[in-house]
């Protein structure tokens, strides 16, 4: 058996290396947030510079995004909870797949890329419509964005990457906007922006899709 003083010892090795790779991993995503770079435009849409990710969410500069819809056969939405260390919205329950295409990267692209990223799925996107979205979030974040919505059909099971969602889950886009899905304090005020302001285009798009 080993002595108390060992295995104390021992534990705190384990417990000091666990608190190292924590650190590292939380310095390479501010890292990676701090490198990111995003479109900047004006209200047509028109790229008129290049900003830092994070300083252009704290300033609430106009910039470009990508939100996606995927459907199942039954007309059901995919939708993701964030994880909750996510820099804002930790926690919340979002639509399938968003994000911000790479300057001289192509829209539909950058979608495709980030849905694989998120939730490893590679599926066939098409654009739909453009959203113009703007909220003040938790973390002194401020969204404000030309959002070019994406759809697809989900054909395959997510594999939700840890530090991008918790879990994922099938719902009616009914069920979103009224709540009985999932409480509308749980939605992200994107999804909360489509539901009430777009879903009359979302459940075109739906409807197409079962066709």
């Amino acid at each position: 058996m080993l002595s108390p003083q060992f295995t104390t010892q021992r534990g705190l090795e384990v417990f000091d290396d666990f608190c190292v790779q924590v650190a590292r991993h939380f310095q390479m995503s501010v890292v990676l947030d701090a490198s990111e770079r995003v479109v900047l435009v004006d209200e047509r849409d028109s790229e008129i510079g290049i900003g830092a990710k994070l300083e252009t969410h704290h300033r609430g500069a106009l910039h470009r995004a990508f939100s996606i819809f995927l459907f199942n056969q039954t007309g059901e939405t995919l939708v993701q909870r964030r994880a909750l260390h996510k820099y804002h919205s930790g926690g919340k329950w979002a639509n399938t797949c968003c994000g911000h295409p790479r300057p001289g990267e192509d829209i539909c692209a950058a979608a495709e890329r980030r849905l694989t990223e998120e939730l490893g799925i590679k599926s066939k996107l098409q654009s739909s419509f453009l959203a113009r979205y703007r909220a003040v979030l938790d973390g002194e974040m401020i969204e404000n964005e030309i959002v070019h919505v994406h759809f697809g059909r989900a054909l395959e099971p997510a594999t939700p990457n840890p530090d991008e969602a918790s879990e994922v889950a099938f719902v009616s886009l009914e069920g979103l906007r009224d709540g009985t899905a999932f409480p509308r304090s749980e939605q992200t005020a994107w999804l909360l922006h489509y539901l009430d302001h777009h879903f009359d285009e979302l459940v075109a798009i739906r409807n197409r899709l079962m066709a």
